[in-house]
């Protein structure tokens, strides 16, 4: 893959933001890591088996779906990336799959992870079920609660499911406990982080896990449309691996439109929000430089969202360089208007979303769209693990 204007540098930084920051127990991993993992994953034999597995066990390649409603609605031709049908019900697993097979080729024989909606944790189960390694997933006890089922398949999967029981409980103390648990156990286990977090290589290597996304986009709009390039490319943003997977093809052509959306909860200014380029700045998060929700002190503010998978103080160093480059348009979406947006899916075109979806979904009437745009939404999950927060939300 060549070297973009917006892709990481030598040192792991995008722009300003990126690098490692990481404790000294830690440093034998990195390192190991950074010097490695270029060389397996661009390994022909590595390549086979990773594509092998996301064609016969993931389902790729996921379809690109013309939304005829949702077009007639909005006024443009309006795609959804269908991340929702891989195995395990979203987007997740291209990145598990690959993280497996690198950890198996360095050796380690234990995976720990960190999931907030759950899709990640499930995901890293899965492979390590297929794969016979024991897996250890944290996850925040709020969480816990809000997506039993998802901790349920974990644990039918084989899993040891562990309760983050700091701060918020949610996905932020997840990671906490998953990194201490690392430094603890550096020699035999491999940390699969879930999304383009983490200190270097960790937001690269996840992007290009996610890049067969926008890879496979580029083939289908060729298809349907007589150009591999939209107009727009639309994704939710939490940490962000979703959208770092629909934007990694298109970075550099400044002429697609990558719009991110951020969870805004009761509203920006509420208190109670994760819309981290709206309230962030600056400073040091899991390992690496990003923006982040903090109080002027450096305390890590507690992020709010309806949606597990999007309340993270922080996003991923790629998009905090998107952000402030101007290269990508960060957007906002309250609890509500998401909700809503999920409901319309499910109403025009038989597809209910997850709620981390349902916000990029939500901001098609703020985008100045034209009959002739072309619209990729990233369909990144499936609204099975909501069912019950749609329930409870209950306005349908």
């Amino acid at each position: 893959m060549s070297e973009l204007k917006y892709q990481v540098n030598e040192k792991g930084y995008y722009g300003e933001f990126g690098g490692a920051y990481i404790p000294e127990m830690l440093y034998p991993n990195i390192d190991e890591l950074r010097s490695e993992y270029l060389k397996i994953i661009g390994d022909p034999a590595f390549r086979t088996e990773f594509d092998q597995l996301l064609k016969d066990y993931v389902g790729r390649p996921t379809p690109l779906y013309e939304a005829k409603r949702l077009s007639d609605k909005y006024g443009a031709q309006i795609f959804l990336k269908r991340e929702d049908l891989c195995h395990t019900g979203a987007h997740k697993v291209n990145n598990t799959i690959g993280q497996i097979l690198l950890a198996q080729r360095l050796g380690k024989q234990k995976i720990i992870a960190e999931t907030g909606a759950g899709q990640h944790g499930v995901a890293t189960a899965t492979v390590c079920a297929l794969m016979g390694m024991e897996c250890i997933v944290y996850m925040g006890k709020v969480d816990m609660e809000r997506q039993r089922p998802n901790v349920e398949r974990m644990k039918i999967l084989g899993a040891k499911v562990v309760p983050a029981t700091s701060g918020s409980q949610t996905l932020k103390d997840a990671t906490n406990e998953a990194m201490r648990h690392w430094i603890n156990n550096p020699s035999d286990t491999h940390y699969i982080i879930g999304s383009v977090v983490g200190p270097h290589p960790y937001p690269d290597m996840v992007a290009r896990f996610q890049s067969v996304i926008s890879e496979e986009m580029r083939i289908q709009l060729s298809e349907k449309t007589g150009s591999p390039r939209p107009d727009y490319i639309i994704a939710c943003v939490g940490g962000g691996s979703n959208a770092a997977g629909a934007f990694y093809h298109y970075l550099d052509e400044p002429d697609v439109k990558l719009v991110a959306v951020e969870a805004s909860g009761m509203g920006v200014s509420s208190g109670k929000s994760a819309a981290t380029t709206k309230l962030g700045r600056s400073g040091v998060l899991h390992g690496s430089k990003t923006l982040l929700m903090q109080t002027e002190d450096g305390q890590v503010v507690e992020p709010y969202s309806i949606s597990a998978g999007l309340d993270y103080p922080g996003i991923g160093p790629m998009h905090a360089h998107l952000f402030a480059s101007g290269r990508g348009i960060f957007l906002d979406v309250t609890d509500e208007d998401a909700m809503q947006a999920g409901i319309e899916l499910s109403r025009l075109e038989g597809i209910i979303p997850a709620i981390e979806t349902a916000h990029a979904l939500a901001v098609f009437d703020r985008l100045p769209l034209t009959s002739s745009d072309v619209v990729v939404v990233n369909l990144s999950g499936r609204g099975d693990k909501d069912l019950d927060t749609y329930i409870k939300w209950g306005k349908y």
